[in-house]
């Protein structure tokens, strides 16, 4: 399968992104924490260059925990404040406030030297389409500032939300970069909902995921649809269309609408804790 999907929106939130740069003190970047790499924009890091850098692990509910921990320590080792977070339920958001200041001091240290007084902290949230950036915003400022949903590309301008005296957030636009160099890293966002279904073949991408399923976490397909792991994944598709009867006319089995529920239980956590890579 071949990913490749840059919208023009994208190129122009990019260039806002850009010039907003330098009005902020901290940049806030959500990942989505089953994937941590695949779902970090390269862009980003050139972009928040010498800006403090904090990165939430978002979704870590429907992660693995063990490898989410892993991932954790990987980017503290690497220079980044990092926090686990589940932004639907506000697991983990308590921690942000004393994190922005120790990510901050300097530069509340700076104005205090200068004499500026309670100057808010102005921080940038960025992230990839489909990361639940708007949903972390709502969660943290405990009121609905943005629209939220579930498809990549709802929040399309750029907004400054108030959240109190000492922190401003400008929220952006998901974007995805120009080009996967490395087509592993498409397949993982498109699993997880970050490229827009209706350009890609949902069925192939089912046969995709059950590859890695079956491979990396052995008995969940099973436990979860009563179907035997086989080696021949189409044939595991047509036995999970059997067991939740997804039939078209004359009973013929409609595997198209079986992997649409595989996905759909995927990335809603109902087949399990998945993390779709792992720290080398």
């Amino acid at each position: 399968m071949q990913f490749q999907w840059y919208p023009g929106h994208m190129t122009k939130a990019r260039r806002m992104m850009e010039e907003d740069i330098k009005l902020i003190d901290l940049v806030i970047e959500l990942v989505d924490a089953r994937l941590p790499l695949s779902s970090r924009n390269p862009d980003i890091d050139k972009i928040g260059k010498n800006k403090s850098r904090l990165i939430l692990l978002n979704k870590s509910d429907l992660a693995d925990e063990r490898v989410t921990k892993e991932w954790v320590k990987w980017f503290e080792e690497q220079g980044y404040f990092t926090i686990m977070v589940n932004s639907r339920n506000g697991q983990g958001l308590k921690a942000i406030n004393n994190i922005v200041k120790e990510a901050c001091k300097e530069k509340i240290e700076r104005d205090r030297r200068r004499g500026i007084l309670n100057r808010p902290v102005r921080a940038m949230v960025v992230g990839i389409p489909n990361v639940g950036k708007s949903t972390f915003i709502n969660s943290y400022a405990k009121k609905a500032c943005t629209k939220t949903g579930n498809k990549p590309g709802v929040t399309k301008g750029k907004q400054w939300i108030k959240l109190s005296s000492t922190l401003e957030l400008l929220d952006t636009p998901g974007i995805l970069w120009p080009k996967f160099e490395d087509q592993t890293v498409g397949l993982r966002l498109a699993f997880v909902g970050s490229i827009k279904d209706d350009i890609i073949n949902t069925t192939e991408l089912a046969i995709e995921l059950l590859k890695f399923l079956i491979s990396e976490y052995p008995g969940v397909i099973n436990e979860r649809y009563g179907v035997e792991e086989k080696e021949d994944k189409v044939e595991v598709l047509k036995d999970i269309a059997r067991a939740r009867n997804c039939l078209l006319k004359g009973n013929e089995l409609d595997i198209d609408k079986a992997g649409l529920i595989l996905l759909d239980e995927f990335r809603s956590g109902k087949i399990g804790r998945i993390s779709l890579e792992r720290v080398q």
